[in-house]
């Protein structure tokens, strides 16, 4: 792999994390724009760096005896991105808030990772889809909150934007 297309997708992977960093700094969520941008830069380093250590092993460059395995670095981004999403849901009273931003950082990892594995496609498309669910989505919601308050089957709550 070169130097221009690791470059490419580690720009990739933060500009597609900024974008879905936008949205949620547009509508004040704790986790906007920066750190979104830093969840996929990350995430793609990591891939990167799994796949680097796959293509040396294969040309023989690392000591005999030397494992790899690309999928535990992948297997290692999603668990630890659980720990980073956990710090954004709040609970207050009873009821629970971030639920929709941890999911968009948990989200932001694979497209990072994807953008570092050079699955251009799917890191794109998966950025078009989560605007699709975050914005387009949003009068829906807001629409069914309204009738369900209405008609008295739950309280008005807060909208986890």
């Amino acid at each position: 792999m070169d130097t221009r297309t690791i470059v490419f997708r580690l720009a990739l992977a933060t500009v597609l994390g900024g974008i879905l960093g936008f949205e949620r700094e547009v509508n004040g969520q704790n986790a906007g724009l920066r750190t979104h941008m830093i969840v996929a830069l990350g995430s793609c380093c990591f891939t990167l760096a799994s796949i680097f250590t796959e293509v040396r092993l294969g040309e023989g460059v690392l000591p005999e005896g030397t494992q790899t395995d690309i999928s535990r670095i992948a297997s290692q981004v999603v668990v630890g991105i659980g720990f980073l999403g956990a710090g954004v849901i709040l609970r207050q009273g009873g009821t629970v808030t971030g639920l929709t931003t941890a999911a968009n950082l948990w989200l932001t990892a694979s497209v990072g990772m994807t953008s570092g594995m050079g699955f251009y496609a799917a890191a794109g498309g998966t950025v078009g889809l989560a605007l699709l669910s975050l914005v387009a989505l949003r009068p829906v919601e807001r629409a069914i909150l309204r009738y369900r308050v209405k008609h008295g089957r739950t309280p008005m709550p807060p909208f986890d934007d």
